[in-house]
């Protein structure tokens, strides 16, 4: 690991209806709502919680999450948890995004996306352009998303 590395600035990405996580159809996607996360970051990485920066940006539409990745090359993001919601069955236009910002990537997901009963939810256009998918762990999904992206980014993972 790094010693001296800053606090790496890594965007929690979130597409469509992900602002009512804790709320919306709480039988599938649970009752914790998205502020939990940054509490679930640090109780994963400990003592290595002030290495990392958490930007969070939500939005409904596809052109509102290209417009943020986009920005994120523009301001040296080191790297990018996304949860793009249905837009990751069906977004080409995110997935070339992805692929050309350069940005390492972790795409996640509250349910396992290979299990749901909708077929088209099994596939994900985003995944090609990812160095991983976490799905299936609720939103812990995200704290092990960061905390892989933390490993990726300081050299642990290699």
């Amino acid at each position: 690991m790094k010693d001296a590395a800053p606090p790496y600035q890594i965007l929690v990405l979130n597409g469509p209806n992900l602002a009512f996580i804790g709320s919306r159809r709480p039988e599938i996607y649970g009752d914790r709502p998205l502020s939990d996360i940054p509490e679930m970051v640090s109780a994963l990485l400990k003592e290595e919680k002030s290495r990392v920066n958490l930007i969070f940006f939500q939005s409904n539409s596809e052109s509102g999450l290209i417009e943020r990745l986009e920005k994120a090359r523009k301001d040296a993001v080191h790297g990018i948890v996304l949860n793009a919601g249905a837009y990751t069955h069906t977004s080409l236009a995110l997935g070339d995004c992805i692929e050309w910002i350069g940005i390492p990537v972790v795409e996640v997901h509250i349910t396992n996306i290979f299990a749901r009963a909708e077929k088209i939810r099994s596939r994900s256009f985003l995944a090609p352009h990812a160095l991983g998918i976490i799905s299936g762990f609720g939103l812990q999904s995200y704290a092990l998303g960061v905390l892989a992206l933390y490993a990726h980014l300081s050299g642990i993972a290699e």
